[in-house]
């Protein structure tokens, strides 16, 4: 017997009074970085970029601090992949308070340096940014510039792990489209049977 497939949406909702909330305290909010979203950079997002084999992995272990290499299982990453990472922040904390954008996880630089040298599609967190503060921008500028984009605030991600350290799955991603903007809002659906 086939297994059924599942369809689990990662994109956090975004009412009125969360993007308020978010507003008054995250400047970027308003051009394009509100609630699940892209950090392009002004690049293109390709349209293959769709669809594509994705990794999640459990790092919430790491207690609001710095998520490195020694904190997954690499040999699963593979060229052209959506690399996701949950840390649990945006159910623990809320999307669009004070702290959780500045006070969230964030990847090691040797950890995105090892995504891009290995060439993945796209990089997901499901908090603010892969890194903090006046690190946030380079960092993203830093990706687009090698094709690699970052999906900022997914939730739902424990759905897809099951209690696992990691799980594979097919993410579908669309966001809206947009030019000449450095984020662009979209819908991200995990894929899992």
């Amino acid at each position: 017997m086939k297994a059924e497939k599942r369809l689990i949406d990662l994109t956090i909702e975004v009412n009125k009074e969360i993007l308020q909330e978010a507003l008054g305290n995250e400047k970027m909010v308003s051009f394009g970085h509100q609630g699940t979203h892209f950090d392009t950079m002004d690049k293109t997002f390709p349209i293959d970029f769709a669809l594509r084999n994705a990794v999640v992995f459990d790092v919430s272990a790491v207690q609001n601090g710095e998520i490195g290499l020694q904190h997954l299982e690499t040999s699963v990453i593979e060229e052209g992949m959506f690399v996701a990472f949950y840390t649990g922040f945006i159910e623990e904390i809320g999307y669009g308070s004070k702290e959780y954008f500045t006070n969230h996880p964030y990847l090691s630089w040797e950890l995105i340096d090892y995504l891009l040298e290995k060439k993945v599609a796209i990089i997901g967190v499901d908090f603010a940014g892969a890194r903090r503060g006046k690190e946030h921008t380079p960092t993203d500028q830093k990706c687009a510039d090698k094709g690699v984009f970052i999906v900022e605030n997914l939730c739902n991600l424990a759905e897809i792990l099951q209690k696992k350290p990691s799980a594979t799955f097919i993410a579908y991603t669309f966001p809206i489209k947009f030019t000449g903007l450095t984020g662009l809002p979209c819908r991200v659906v995990g894929c899992v049977e």
